[in-house]
């Protein structure tokens, strides 16, 4: 219910005439009687209604920003004087007009405000540090009482002159005072629709809203059947119903009343925050509990999760495009293609990948958005005929151009545009339209791969929405306009995250994202969460959300992000992030671009001319210059000795106090080490650092390695490049992360940002004879700077490897996950067991930078290279005493003295010296002298010598 209004409303003084007018408008600020109740053809109508249109004036910036429920800035304005004053003007219907130079017009009244001067609460001053300096006001404790009602309208500050003439004006950011005036609505545990035996509950947070009705539906189809009228909690802001009947299996809208800056008082059609599934095209939410028996498969309470992860440092993850997975399979049913279905047939060819994947030592599959998302139509999505695409030449603008004809309505996006955070997507399953079904091919989905053996991650993507406003896919901000959004000082929403960034520093945003995260741990059985542009969400947050998920499943849930430092949050300026440096303690890991940058060359956004010409440590710095390389003059070997040093940074686990001699013969702490500018280690603890050298954002390795490559290299030293770069990766302290299709040398025709290009470029072979380089230039809106260069390499038939290479290149990646599954030497658990235990040898001004040298020493109370022999046990999970491995990515063979392990009696791993390895030459052309300490290392090899047992 609404609050009473006040006995003496503070408006200026009136006779007694103005009384009623008054009196009424002051009515119209606090009750919602003056709207008419909607029709119930209005829950079947457009996606907004304007009932009172703002005048036709121009739109004010929101410059002033509430900091709690009493205190209000103005950043630069001046301190009021020479009889100008600060007024809070207020209107219900919206209708306020500031000319400058003439009085307020159209406002219901105004409340006069004090000057604070005293510091601010540190809370308050911690959480609003980014708001510049400027008047602080302050409103008076008698009207304290009346706020609730007046930011359920317009607000507009003004500096009046002594005549109440406008000098200037603004509208106010709300979200701090709307967390102070309903800070209990955090606590509330049962936003959404409840239905239970004999009834359902409906509450929806929406404390600025005028009224809030409920319209429900039979089906995803039919007109709504009842539309009834929702009650306000004045505590928390929140709008409820309780129906006298179980509704499951309907569906629900809203119909939210509320006043939109710039707009005028809306009725905005909408579905739930809280929606836990929806119908086609998420029109409409759908009423249901997670914990009803009949949305659990069978088998579902019995199958176990994977036990493969005891540590966050064993984790090998591989990030996989749901659609991707089986679009292109023709040993999955054709109705089950692109669905969360195709995993349930484990003798399908991408199953049987998975399960070898997994028998070798991945641990995890991460899929890419599977929550509601925006772009991909949920039904009639159409896809370009592939028989016409595959007729034209490699090199063919005509591929991408048939793609983009349709890009808007086909079946394809990576999906980072979410709509509902969740709520499974419809376009995977089977029949959009069925709420339950979604819920149900979800389940079976992850308990497939739980039965192969693998744990399940999910991309998490809070960081922001696909619309705001009075966009058609805006949700959150036709609730709460304003409220949701991260807004900019002129009280804009920010967008540095490609989209409307969300504002998860606000109360309600963080509790949302936390809530979602527990129920895809809590219900949905998922493993590990990836946290897309992490930095730009507090730490804090994130704290609790970690705290909230563990809690929830009496587990612990694996957090990782992409902790990039930028935009409007970057150094801090809002709060402390949830970034790199940032995350000491919290056992939440971030992507390292440090290793990453070395090993591909450049940077991730680099220019046509720097893409070609910046080579990296693992495609020909400095040692096999390409042409574009040698014209710019670039690639010294001072380059090249940088670019190993950050290798065997990323080996290091990116650990900020790790000693390192470097290239320049100095000793030092890997924070000291530059990475543009910033110090290269960052993580205190190894389960802080994510190691990779490719994802799904920027071209395939295969792809950046055909543009740096000299282009005479040849397929098979393209494969064993390939495999290189997974070596990095798989010898590095830290998490390991891979991209599908790393392991089969996949490409996407040279896609810088394949998010659009749809099933074309997305393409993946998991019968390996294909990895659909050369399928035509990629789309010109993000590749087009780089055709001339393309079309040449595309054309190339040289270049594209057979079968023959795919599958050497998924057999060594194999080896490779079993060397690092061998021994909990590669997967070491804290800084200082890495400290102890891993040497890096070949460093310094006389190193071999071609070549990157790591020693393990697997005994319970350690050994330094160099130390006497000495019996002792093994730490457990060790395997082995010792294990020295090296990476020599020069097009030569290479021969190392290491005179530190002199007289070590090394054998080739296990895996090199198995009958089945997929790369012989570490068996036939390898050698380690103990008595020379010479360890010889063919051309482009990845190996591992091991001391299998201390000698007695």
């Amino acid at each position: 219910m609404p609050h009473p209004p006040p006995r003496r409303p503070a408006i200026v003084s009136c006779g007694p005439r103005a009384w009623a007018p008054l009196l009424a408008a002051l009515m119209l600020a606090v009750a919602p009687a003056w709207a008419a109740t909607p029709l119930r053809s209005a829950c079947d109508g457009d996606f907004q209604a304007v009932l009172r249109a703002a005048p036709a004036a121009p739109a004010l910036p929101a410059q002033a920003v509430w900091l709690d429920a009493r205190l209000l800035r103005w950043p630069a304005a001046p301190a009021a004087s020479g009889g100008s004053r600060y007024r809070l003007h207020h209107s219900a219907r919206g209708q306020i007009v500031t000319t400058p130079g003439q009085p307020v017009r159209g406002a219901d009244g105004a409340l006069a405000l004090t000057p604070h001067v005293d510091a601010l609460p540190a809370v308050v001053a911690a959480r609003f540090k980014w708001v510049a300096e400027g008047a602080t006001l302050a409103v008076r404790a008698a009207d304290l009482p009346r706020m609730p009602a007046l930011h359920r309208g317009q607000l507009v500050l003004v500096m009046e002159d002594d005549q109440g003439r406008v000098l200037q004006a603004t509208a106010t950011q709300s979200a701090g005072a709307l967390d102070a005036l309903y800070a209990t609505a955090e606590r509330l545990p049962d936003l959404g629709a409840r239905p239970a035996p004999g009834q359902t509950g409906f509450k929806l947070w929406a404390p600025t809203a005028r009224a809030v009705w409920l319209c429900l539906h039979a089906d995803g189809r039919a007109p709504a059947s009842q539309l009834r009228p929702l009650q306000r909690q004045p505590n928390t802001g929140v709008w409820q119903a309780t129906l006298p009947r179980d509704l499951r299996g309907q569906y629900y809208t809203y119909l939210v009343d509320v006043f939109v800056p710039g707009t005028g008082i809306v009725r905005n059609r909408v579905t739930d925050p809280y929606s836990i599934s929806l119908t086609t095209n998420s029109t409409r939410s759908w009423i249901g509990r997670l914990d009803d028996p009949r949305l659990q498969p069978e088998g579902w309470a019995s199958t176990p999760r994977p036990d493969t992860v005891k540590a966050a440092t064993d984790q090998v993850v591989y990030e996989l495009h749901l659609r991707d997975f089986s679009i292109g399979d023709g040993s999955v049913p054709a109705a089950h293609r692109g669905t969360y279905l195709a995993f349930t047939h484990a003798d399908s060819h991408g199953m049987r990948h998975l399960q070898a994947l997994a028998a070798a030592g991945l641990t995890d599959v991460h899929l890419l958005p599977v929550f509601d998302l925006a772009t991909v139509p949920e039904q009639g999505c159409v896809t370009p005929d592939a028989t016409r695409l595959a007729a034209l030449p490699p090199d063919s603008e005509e591929q991408q151009a048939l793609v983009a004809a349709s890009a808007a309505v086909d079946c394809y996006n990576w999906g980072y545009d979410p709509l509902h955070f969740t709520a499974p997507e419809g376009s995977y399953a089977t029949d959009a339209a069925d709420g339950a079904l979604r819920i149900l091919e979800f389940r079976r989905m992850v308990m497939a791969l739980h039965r192969a053996g693998l744990r399940v991650g999910m991309d998490m993507v809070y960081n922001h929405t696909s619309a705001s406003g009075q966009q058609r896919n805006s949700v959150l901000d036709r609730i709460v306009p304003g409220y949701y959004q991260r807004l900019n000082a002129q009280g804009a929403v920010e967008t540095s995250t490609c989209c409307d960034n969300t504002a998860t520093e606000n109360t309600m945003m963080a509790k949302l994202m936390i809530e979602s995260a527990v129920v895809w741990a809590r219900d949905y059985r998922i493993d590990g969460m990836r946290f897309d542009l992490m930095g730009h969400q507090p730490r804090a947050a994130m704290e609790r959300l970690q705290a909230a998920v563990n809690r929830a499943t009496g587990r612990h849930i694996h957090l990782l992000g992409e902790g990039w430092n930028f935009g409007e949050v970057k150094d801090g300026a809002r709060f402390e992030q949830a970034a790199q440096g940032k995350l000491a303690g919290t056992g939440i890991g971030a992507f390292s671009d440090r290793g990453r940058d070395a090993v591909r060359g450049g940077g991730c956004c680099d220019g046509p001319a720097e893409v070609l010409s910046r080579q990296g440590w693992l495609n020909g710095l400095h040692y096999a210059p390409n042409p574009q390389a040698v014209a710019a003059g670039i690639g010294s070997l001072e380059d090249l000795l940088r670019a190993a040093d950050l290798v065997r940074v990323g080996l290091a686990g990116t650990l900020r106090h790790f000693r390192m001699t470097t290239h320049d013969s100095s000793t030092k702490s890997l924070a000291d080490i530059d990475y543009a500018g910033q110090g290269a280690g960052f993580a205190t603890q190894p389960d802080e650092v994510v190691n990779y050298v490719e994802n799904h954002d920027n071209p395939t390795l295969f792809d950046i390695n055909v543009l740096k490559l000299p282009p005479e290299t040849t397929r098979e030293d393209r494969a064993r490049v390939q495999v290189l770069g997974g070596a990095v990766t798989a010898f590095s302290q830290g998490i390991a992360y891979f991209h599908a299709g790393v392991e089969m040398l996949r490409s996407k025709s040279l896609d810088r940002n394949s998010y659009d290009s749809g099933d074309w470029f997305n393409r993946m072979d998991w019968t390996l004879q294909d990895n659909f380089f050369g399928s035509g230039l990629p789309p010109k809106a993000e590749n087009g700077g780089l055709w001339p260069a393309m079309r040449p390499l595309l054309a190339d038939a040289a270049i594209k490897p057979t079968a023959e290479q795919i599958r050497f290149t998924r057999d060594a990646f194999l080896d490779l996950l079993r060397i690092r599954a061998s021994s909990m030497l590669f997967r070491l658990r804290t800084a200082d067991d890495i400290a102890a235990r891993l040497t890096l040898l070949n460093t310094g001004p006389q190193q071999l930078p071609t070549v990157v040298v790591g020693h393990l020493d697997g005994r319970l109370n350690g050994r330094a290279p160099g130390a006497s022999a000495s019996n002792g046990p093994l730490v457990d999970g060790a395997g082995f005493a010792e294990i020295l491995y090296a990476i020599n990515v020069a097009p030569e063979a290479a021969t190392l003295s290491l005179p530190e392990l002199r007289g070590r009696p090394f054998v080739l791993h296990p895996v090199h010296r198995s009958l089945t390895a997929a790369d012989l030459r570490p068996a036939a052309h390898a050698q380690w002298d103990a008595a020379t300490a010479t360890l010889r290392v063919p051309a482009r090899t990845a190996l591992a010598y091991v001391l299998p047992s201390v000698r007695p």
